[in-house]
């Protein structure tokens, strides 16, 4: 079965927020996603006081005929979402902190993501007919893949003694001996 790719440009909506503590001057978060945007590089969309949105990317989400199980999965989900991935750039020459790097409709890629806590990962609820693109490619290339059950083989492990101490230390007794203490441990003389 060859591999089937489908894309749809999304746009990346992000809101810049005043700070809650003294630490953080902004807060940062992806608030919302724009399917079938045109290109954008930080393009200012709306203004509330200190609060600003920005059409920060576009990227494109990708689906693959492979992932469909973890896009069902996603799909499930009390609210399906998107995952965003944005790095920290320290000096970028738009001057935001932070770059839109992938999208992805895969919850397994998103908490690969979370895993390595590189940057802002944000879950992102998709709007439905977003909702209904992804169905719609899973419904027609998920492939059902039956479990098989591992089945052990009838050799026995137990009865083979490797590795059990070290080869290179020569010891007059068992291995397992429970360690005898010196006379100056118990106090006595020697």
């Amino acid at each position: 079965m060859a591999l089937v790719r489908a894309y749809l440009p999304i746009g990346i909506i992000v809101r810049k927020s005043p700070g809650v503590t003294r630490w953080a001057k902004w807060s940062w978060r992806v608030v919302a996603v724009l399917p079938g945007a045109g290109p954008a590089d930080w393009r200012e969309l709306r203004r509330d006081g200190d609060a600003v949105e920005y059409h920060a990317a576009t990227l494109n989400l990708d689906l693959w005929s492979s992932d469909t199980e973890a896009y069902l999965v996603g799909l499930s989900a009390k609210i399906p979402s998107l995952i965003v991935v944005m790095r920290e750039v320290p000096n970028s020459a738009s001057g935001m902190p932070f770059e839109p790097v992938i999208v992805t409709a895969s919850p397994y890629e998103g908490q690969d993501y979370l895993d390595s806590g590189d940057g802002l990962i944000e879950s992102v609820p998709m709007p439905l007919g977003l909702i209904g693109w992804v169905r719609d490619f899973v419904q027609e290339h998920h492939v059902e893949e039956v479990f098989i059950k591992r089945k052990r083989d009838k050799k026995r492990m137990d009865l083979v003694e490797d590795g059990k101490g070290d080869a290179r230390v020569r010891q007059l007794s068992d291995v397992y001996r429970a360690p005898r203490s010196t006379p100056t441990e118990s106090g006595g003389a020697l």
